[in-house]
């Protein structure tokens, strides 16, 4: 099964086959600006990311459907916790209230550390065995990340690992790679800087220099998140 945040767009577009009617202008302008505001956040454009998200939200929210505004919040959330930006997913929880599917509920749980309310069924399928190394299932958390394709879904899952306090140097320098191989400044600018900490707890001072130049190199092309 695939990851929720390309699940989503692709649910966005559902009943777009060649065979069937035209995909309401709605449906392709909110897959289409949620993309864009993925790619702008991850790189930490928050100007434009802002924008972005504002005109799939009017999409959605124009054709009055709940459950794919909903959804565009879950994604929002999903993209802020692979970040490591604080985000309780309040905005999708209170619009699943009023409609909300097995899929998007069991991922908002994941999510928010709901586990024990969560339908591993219904739950993207790459995060089934993060769920199952993080109680101490085999294979280990870290050996799960290395192996999930998507580079998303593997930063959500060294972010939940983080907030469970059960992340160590490897799963920093995943995440960190895995961010930098993508481009990804703002989660890459984050790991590092964890890493940085990290090294200087352990009087490391050649890796702290080389995290800090390379720090200093995404710092001068971005305006930190505040």
């Amino acid at each position: 099964m695939r990851s929720l945040l390309v699940l989503g767009t692709v649910l966005l577009l559902s009943a777009c086959g060649s065979k069937g009617p035209p995909v309401p202008d709605w449906k392709t302008d909110s897959a289409n600006y949620i993309e864009r505001f993925k790619k702008a956040y991850l790189q930490g454009e928050n100007t434009l990311a802002d924008l972005h998200f504002k005109k799939a939200l009017d999409a959605t929210s124009g054709a009055g459907r709940i459950a794919e505004t909903a959804r565009l919040w879950l994604i929002q959330c999903a993209v802020h916790k692979a970040s490591l930006t604080e985000d309780s997913c309040e905005a999708y929880a209170e619009l699943a209230q009023a409609d909300a599917n097995a899929e998007d509920l069991a991922y908002y749980r994941f999510l928010t550390g709901k586990w024990d309310q969560l339908d591993v069924k219904s739950l993207p399928g790459q995060y089934a065995p993060m769920l199952k190394a993080a109680g101490g299932g085999a294979p280990p958390f870290n050996a799960v990340l290395k192996t999930t394709a998507d580079p998303l879904s593997r930063l959500i899952g060294a972010s939940i690992l983080l907030n469970r306090k059960q992340a160590d140097d490897d799963t920093l320098a995943l995440a960190a790679e895995t961010a930098s191989d993508q481009g990804w400044r703002r989660p890459l600018l984050v790991y590092l800087k964890l890493q940085e900490t990290r090294a200087r707890e352990r009087g490391d001072t050649a890796a702290q220099t080389q995290l800090a130049v390379r720090i200093r190199l995404i710092e001068s092309t971005m305006i930190q998140p505040k």
